[in-house]
């Protein structure tokens, strides 16, 4: 059986002003790409949204989604508060991904 992982994460601006929550079936290093790259029309290409502040993987997409709408829903200051429990510096985590 062929395991396939989806993904929630967060990305934000250069200035750590402006936070997108997403959801991809994808290898998240391929959407990733596909942000910094300006390939994804819409938020993120006009806010300049592509550094990975915080992610999540699951194995069930219901799961996914279901999380996303979550954190969609939580105040900017519980959002910073779960990015800086596994990205206290605030660094670009994609850096650490095989870029697409």
């Amino acid at each position: 059986m062929n395991a396939r992982s989806y993904y929630i994460y967060i990305l934000s601006n250069r200035t750590r002003t402006v936070f997108y929550i997403g959801f991809t079936g994808k290898e998240l290093s391929q959407r990733l790409y596909e942000h910094k790259e300006k390939l994804v029309k819409g938020f993120t290409e006009k806010y300049n949204v592509s550094v990975l502040m915080y992610y999540e993987v699951f194995d069930n997409p219901e799961y996914a989604i279901a999380r996303e709408k979550q954190l969609k829903k939580w105040s900017r200051s519980k959002k910073i508060s779960l990015i800086k429990r596994m990205n206290p510096g605030l660094r670009d985590l994609s850096t650490s991904l095989e870029m697409t």
